[in-house]
């Protein structure tokens, strides 16, 4: 039998003569595509699965991927951040392989963020929320292992997905939790149902993509109006891991990004520091308007309102809440 699906092999990449290829090829009676067996590729990590109809295709070996150290170090199952890699002692730039001819992706949801990564109210805003019906199923984004799957304080009930390439996927608010730590997904499985669990106003799915714990904004690499992937290859630049650094269509090419120089990037950084350190603040009080606001930091209504997300000159305020003013 194996000296038939060696044979089989050969015959498909086309080191075989003609008349071989035929012959070998006539071993395999046209089935109805029932897998008859699976032949290890390279160092184990993906396999061929051979079927019964003279076709084939490719998975992946998930007790091999187990021994891999990305699935070891810094592996708790009850920490949401296990790393201790501040942004500033990564590289300037990780190349990161989102899909393959082994890996895909699925949209968790497709539709409009209404709150998009960065500052909200003051406070850091690590991911993306989009509205999301209680109860409707929630998809894992790419290929991964669960390394965390509970309840968590603001988060609510929240999973991480851990994937190949060193990214984490986050997926919180969920109402019910359907997987636990240690499980294997592919990129379509069902991780959870949507909720508004934890610090939440209303039913909405909170997406996160981390890498090595530093957070920075999804919408870099997922399009989420559209349900897909900006691009095949990301390449990931450490001034993106600033709340500061939001998404921006891009103008440059694929190519001018890869070749990115590091004095660029350092740059970069530079420049979203100096933005970060001139924001103000104002926390209101009683008796405070926007027009009052306005006129005590000498700017205006309007460009509050556009530093400001989901805020209008007719919102009420509330007491407490922090707004930026400049």
């Amino acid at each position: 039998m194996k000296k038939g699906i060696i044979a089989f092999i050969l015959a498909l990449a086309g080191v075989l003569p003609a008349s071989a290829q035929k012959d070998s090829l006539l071993f395999f009676v046209k089935g109805t595509g029932a897998p008859i067996d699976t032949l290890d590729v390279g160092d184990g990590r993906v396999r061929i699965v051979l079927n019964d109809d003279n076709t084939w295709f490719f998975i992946k070996n998930f007790d091999v991927l187990a021994q891999d150290s990305l699935f070891i170090n810094a592996w708790k199952e009850k920490v949401v951040n296990p790393y201790d890699s501040p942004a500033d002692s990564l590289p300037y730039r990780t190349t990161l392989f989102l899909v393959d001819s082994v890996s895909r992706f699925v949209c968790p949801h497709q539709g409009k963020v209404f709150s998009k990564f960065g500052t909200r109210r003051g406070r850091r805003h690590t991911g993306c929320d989009i509205p999301y019906p209680t109860g409707t199923p929630v998809h894992c984004a790419f290929d991964g292992r669960v390394r965390l799957a509970e309840r968590h304080k603001g988060y609510g009930n929240m999973v991480i997905v851990r994937h190949e390439n060193g990214l984490e996927t986050f997926y919180a608010h969920l109402s019910r939790i359907d997987v636990k730590p240690g499980d294997w997904l592919k990129a379509g499985d069902l991780v959870g149902l949507g909720g508004s669990t934890g610090r939440s106003t209303g039913p909405h799915l909170h997406f996160e993509t981390r890498y090595k714990g530093n957070a920075f904004d999804p919408e870099w690499i997922v399009d989420f109006e559209n349900g897909r992937l900006r691009k095949n290859v990301f390449v990931l630049k450490r001034s993106y891991l600033s709340v500061y650094s939001k998404y921006v269509p891009q103008t440059s090419d694929e190519e001018e990004e890869l070749y990115m120089t590091e004095e660029q990037i350092k740059a970069e950084e530079e420049r979203i520091a100096k933005e970060s350190a001139a924001m103000r603040f104002h926390t209101v009080k009683q008796g405070d308007t926007l027009s009052s606001i306005a006129a005590k930091n000498g700017t205006t209504v309007s460009r509050i309102c556009s530093l400001n997300e989901n805020l209008t000159p007719k919102t009420i305020l509330k007491l407490g809440r922090k707004i930026r003013v400049k």
